[in-house]
């Protein structure tokens, strides 16, 4: 008697990796999603402009991976990684940007995120970046490896820790958006915070920079990478 072949169930595919793509020109963006939706692993599910967008568009879409510009309006990529990690520490993060620096560098690993690639090598290394992210591995360009042999070697040289932070989170908060020309009134607002308060951080910010008005505050934020020049 014939028998017929065992049946098989085909096995599904996996869903693709959901994406939020957070940058504040809309040509970047455009050509990040061309190279992530080339690919069928890859699907970018929302876009932000800057910062605080990213954070409200990743608790709304609930994302896979938060693709973050550093340099961004309202709130900085670093410290829109930082409010991500708190709320949602699930989701995975990379940073995309053009700062070959090691201070950012370091910054986006202490902000949560797995990875740190350079926008001049995007077409090579984002969407292995982004792979290596959902597979719980961090990614690093060259020169990144570098600087972190680099830093481990130099503090077990000396026996030291990386340099503490020379402000508070909340203060750099502060300071971009002082920067970016905000009043205490808009600021205070913003952060849901009184103005009384906004004006002290203030004053704790000239303290502790030895700065002494708001055009030094804003040369400051420029040089620190909060605004763009």
């Amino acid at each position: 008697m014939r028998t017929s072949p065992p049946t098989t169930t085909p096995s599904l595919a996996a869903a693709p990796t959901r994406i939020l793509l957070a940058d504040d020109h809309a040509l970047v963006r455009r050509g990040v999603r061309l190279i992530l939706d080339g690919e069928p692993d890859l699907t970018v599910v929302a876009e932000a402009g800057d910062g605080a967008e990213a954070v409200e568009m990743a608790r709304a879409e609930q994302p896979d991976l938060a693709i973050l510009d550093i340099a961004m309006p309202r709130l900085t990529g670093l410290q829109a990684a930082r409010e991500l990690s708190r709320v949602m520490p699930g989701l995975r993060i990379l940073m995309l940007t053009m700062y070959d620096n090691e201070q950012y560098f370091f910054e986006a690993l202490k902000a949560g995120a797995a990875g740190y690639v350079l926008k001049s090598v995007a077409d090579r290394d984002l969407v292995e970046a982004c792979r290596a992210a959902m597979r719980d591995e961090p990614f690093l360009y060259p020169g990144a490896v570098t600087a972190l042999i680099r830093n481990f070697l130099d503090r077990a040289k000396d026996g030291e820790d990386l340099p503490a932070r020379t402000i508070t989170e909340r203060e750099e908060e502060i300071l971009k958006l002082v920067a970016e020309g905000h009043s205490s009134k808009e600021i205070g607002d913003l952060l849901v915070i009184s103005v009384k308060t906004v004006e002290r951080h203030r004053a704790n910010l000239l303290q502790k920079l030895g700065l002494r008005d708001r055009l030094e505050l804003t040369r400051y934020a420029i040089r620190a990478g909060l605004i763009e020049p």
